[in-house]
């Protein structure tokens, strides 16, 4: 028999396919008609299977456990026992103490309609709003800027996008690791385009890194000086679509005056990289018909990771790299559902 999933790992949601008899899973394959993998896994999904042999499975908790008082020692209850105890514990929170004093913390490798009932039951039901998921702590940097820049929490781009870039900027994320079957689609997309330019922004020298045709190691915390320096180079070089800009931008002047004294110099300074290499990042992502930017937690995980989002966005928006194929900023989740959990509310 076999049954279609997703695997729960990292952040691109491969399609899998689940082999198993009556009683246990024997095998996994990659799912050749998933538009996420097209059949890849990496290491971690090709081995889901391993993590429900009979002697994994021996290890687990395969019926609720209830401790009736704090030193006594759990015992099995039934399912319809257990689902009392926990709903009467709620209700007498929020009885004696309000709605507000119960919260849900749900991960990012829930299903979109998983999410949904658990706000219903947080919002509609008890009348909180306490619902969160791993995107507060994953990615709320990347959620604020795109409200900031665009308007909505609604990244413009999709793994298709990649096969159209004719330059790739990744910011901030080990992608050959973190998300190794998308690094395998941007493999391809560079076999099939080898004019395409690869620009890593890490202030490690990663397998991804390895890869790049130009490797910006800046120091740690330096994004936003390098990403406001790319932009006065592509102002005053006259690369960017001023077309765009006024139709589909506000407060480009005070933008512009902004960037105005982060001279490729300046930020090589402030980067420890040198100025001639943010010129050509700079060239690079303006000449390129199409231009796509991804990156992960690296830009996130910061005291200024909503200005770090931001300054490459700013990136796309000036140069009018946004909604058309191979171009935008693709922000890069960590579990597989991220994006689906902050669809419908998942973030309090």
């Amino acid at each position: 028999m076999e049954t279609r999933s997703s695997c729960p790992y990292c952040g691109v949601g491969c399609g899998v396919i689940i082999e198993h008899d009556a009683m246990q899973v024997t095998g996994v394959r990659g799912d050749t008609d998933h538009p996420a993998n097209f059949g890849r896994l990496c290491t971690k999904g090709g081995t889901l299977h391993l993590t429900m042999t009979p002697q994994v499975m021996a290890q687990r908790l395969m019926h609720p456990q209830l401790r009736r008082e704090k030193l006594a020692l759990r015992e099995r209850v039934s399912w319809d026992a257990a689902l009392d105890h926990a709903a009467e514990k709620f209700a007498r929170a929020i009885r004696e103490h309000g709605p507000d004093s119960v919260a849900f913390y749900i991960s990012g490798q829930l299903l979109t309609e998983d999410y949904y009932v658990f706000n219903k039951l947080a919002k509609g039901l008890i009348g909180t709003n306490n619902v969160d998921t791993n995107s507060r702590l994953c990615m709320s940097s990347a959620v604020a800027g795109y409200k900031a820049t665009l308007g909505a929490d609604a990244p413009p781009c999709s793994y298709e996008d990649i096969d159209h870039a004719d330059c790739l900027l990744i910011a901030g994320s080990n992608t050959a690791w973190a998300h190794p079957v998308l690094f395998r689609r941007i493999e391809d997309a560079r076999a099939a385009n080898p004019q395409m330019k690869l620009i890593v922004v890490d202030p490690r020298r990663t397998d991804t890194a390895e890869a790049a045709d130009l490797h910006l190691a800046i120091l740690p915390g330096t994004d936003i000086a390098l990403y406001n320096a790319m932009l006065h180079v592509l102002l005053w070089e006259d690369r960017v679509d001023l077309d765009y800009i006024r139709a589909h931008t506000e407060g480009f002047d005070a933008l512009k005056t902004l960037v105005r004294d982060y001279t490729p110099a300046m930020a090589a300074d402030i980067c420890g990289v040198k100025a001639e290499d943010i010129g050509t990042a700079a060239r690079w992502f303006g000449q390129a018909p199409a231009a796509l930017s991804l990156y992960c937690q690296g830009l996130n995980q910061s005291s200024h990771g909503t200005d770090n989002n931001a300054a490459i966005i700013h990136l796309h928006l000036a140069t009018g790299k946004l909604g058309k194929p191979g171009c935008g900023p693709f922000s890069l989740t960590g579990q597989p559902n991220a994006m689906g959990g902050r669809e419908v509310g998942g973030l309090a």
